[in-house]
């Protein structure tokens, strides 16, 4: 990558982007996008002016020691940093920061400006929302698309909700508008184990970025933290007899409705987009389900 006006020229960059607040139960939408940026070793190339968009009262500047004297002041905002993944072709721009407080529009814009700078073609957007799932089973994550090819290949239903909405939905709307492609992921958190952080509802989209940018996506520890906080969830529950019969009835019921039947043809093809995105090419052979 080389510089041009301050910023990188990218090769076929895809951007990821999830903002902290209404739109982050459990900081698992902001927590993917952080974890992408530890992972790929992403660096900082622009940050929107903290003074037009947050209330300083309500999204407080953080103030930190050095060297045990020197005091310093980080304003807290919405940052783009760019990476490329190992054996990635492509590059990939992260978009992490903060719901804006006042002008909504603008800091809308400013987010599709610094896009089109960078040549982006196509936003990937995190939300997390809370539900009434059970942590004992897969998380689920919904989500809508801008084409229904793409909705199709991800196997997306499109949103019929209807009332408030936040900076993921304006954006979701504002890349319709200005003809970039754009798929949007929400991963279900379990309301009763809302407390940050929900590595289960991190790994969960993590696995819909992998599919979204057909390149394999690490996810380090969080399996064995997933675990974890799934065995902290489950003491509690157990010294609470009325949620544990709650999460009983919401097991059930997503075992009624949510599980359908998978051919060996299914399971197949998925394995090969799985292998692909690790390297390993599609299966050398016949496949075989029991």
């Amino acid at each position: 990558m080389t510089e041009f006006d301050g910023l990188p020229v990218l090769t076929d960059p895809v951007a990821v982007a999830a903002f902290e607040g209404w739109n982050d139960a459990a900081d698992a939408a902001s927590g993917t996008v952080e974890h992408l940026e530890l992972s790929w070793n992403a660096r900082q190339v622009a940050e929107l002016d903290p003074d037009k968009y947050y209330d300083y009262q309500v999204t407080r500047p953080l103030v930190s020691i050095t060297d045990g004297v020197s005091r310093q002041i980080h304003w807290r905002t919405t940052r783009l940093s760019v990476c490329r993944p190992e054996g990635a072709s492509r590059d990939v721009v992260l978009i992490r920061g903060i719901e804006p407080n006042i002008h909504w529009r603008a800091f809308t814009e400013d987010i599709l400006e610094l896009c089109h700078s960078l040549e982006v073609d196509r936003v990937v957007l995190l939300g997390a929302l809370l539900a009434d799932v059970p942590y004992t089973r897969p998380l689920p994550v919904s989500g809508s698309a801008s084409d229904p090819e793409t909705a199709r290949r991800l196997n997306l239903v499109g949103s019929r909700y209807e009332g408030p909405t936040g900076i993921v939905g304006v954006l979701h709307e504002a890349c319709i508008r200005a003809e970039l492609s754009v798929v949007s992921f929400w991963v279900h958190v379990p309301h009763y184990a809302s407390e940050p952080p929900c590595p289960k509802a991190t790994l969960a989209l993590l696995h819909r970025v992998e599919e979204a940018l057909d390149l394999p996506v690490p996810t380090g520890d969080l399996a064995e933290e997933a675990a974890e906080w799934e065995e902290r969830v489950d003491a509690l529950t157990k010294q609470d007899a009325e949620i544990g019969e709650y999460i009983r009835a919401l097991e059930q019921r997503t075992d009624e409705v949510g599980l359908q039947a998978t051919s060996g043809d299914d399971i197949a093809h998925e394995f090969e987009k799985y292998l692909r995105r690790r390297g390993g090419g599609g299966a050398t052979g016949g496949s075989s389900t029991s």
